[in-house]
């Protein structure tokens, strides 16, 4: 059956998110220690990771939504420091602007350039990247995150809500992504073909079941199969 769409995880596909995700974490602690020293002091980098793991843990009806987990780290600090009101809309302006600072791999943008000319494109993922800060909406069709669908990958209903909103058949849809598990067994579950972003060179988990249909060292790679 012919590829009619693609699914694009973005997070470690299009870009390394790790640096990201600790330059938000430092902007956050920077803005505290200017303006509220005392969380600082008592919160710093480590320990706001260690909370923020522990309400994932604690929280399993917010696995979908990691904004809600950070929202709640940071009222929990606040309020374990004798401060009623959080500024909960500050901080966040704070973190989804340096969580958004990222830096694309340099195969990204001119591959998505090329498919996005022939394919529809939508993105899904379970993080909060925003497409609009990252400065590539304009290559997508739809934006499609755990966080608006109430539901994560690997499960397949988020497969299907793609597949759904390209108006496409699951099997007609080719998902792109890093993670053995979140990305290609959940959309393999779902009846999506998958292309595997494997940067590393990475061997195919034996307990992962069937590899992928695609195993490519990049996204421009993927550009020269689907141009093939």
């Amino acid at each position: 059956m012919p590829i009619r769409a693609l699914t694009l995880d973005l997070d470690d596909t299009l870009w390394p998110v790790l640096p990201a995700l600790e330059r938000a974490d430092q902007a956050v602690d920077a803005w505290l220690q200017q303006y509220h020293p005392e969380v600082a002091r008592a919160w710093p980098i480590a320990a706001m990771r260690e909370l923020r793991a522990r309400v994932a843990v604690e929280r399993l009806d917010l696995a979908h939504d990691f904004t809600m987990q950070r929202q709640l780290t940071l009222r929990q600090v606040f309020a374990d420091s004798g401060i009623a009101e959080a500024p909960i809309d500050t901080l966040w302006e704070i973190y989804f602007a340096a969580r958004n600072q990222v830096e694309l791999y340099p195969d990204s943008l001119p591959a998505l350039q090329r498919i996005a000319a022939r394919w529809p494109l939508a993105s899904l993922t379970n993080g909060n990247a925003d497409l609009q800060r990252v400065g590539i909406a304009q290559h997508f069709r739809h934006h499609v995150c755990a966080r608006d669908r109430g539901v994560a990958k690997p499960d397949p209903r988020i497969f299907l809500a793609a597949a759904d909103v390209l108006g496409v058949a699951p099997a007609q849809v080719l998902h792109v992504g890093d993670d053995p598990v979140m990305d290609m067994r959940g959309a393999r579950e779902a009846g999506l073909r998958t292309a595997w972003i494997n940067r590393e060179g990475r061997r195919w988990p034996d307990n992962m079941g069937p590899p992928p249909e695609l195993d490519l060292p990049d996204m421009a790679a993927l550009a020269d199969w689907l141009d093939a």
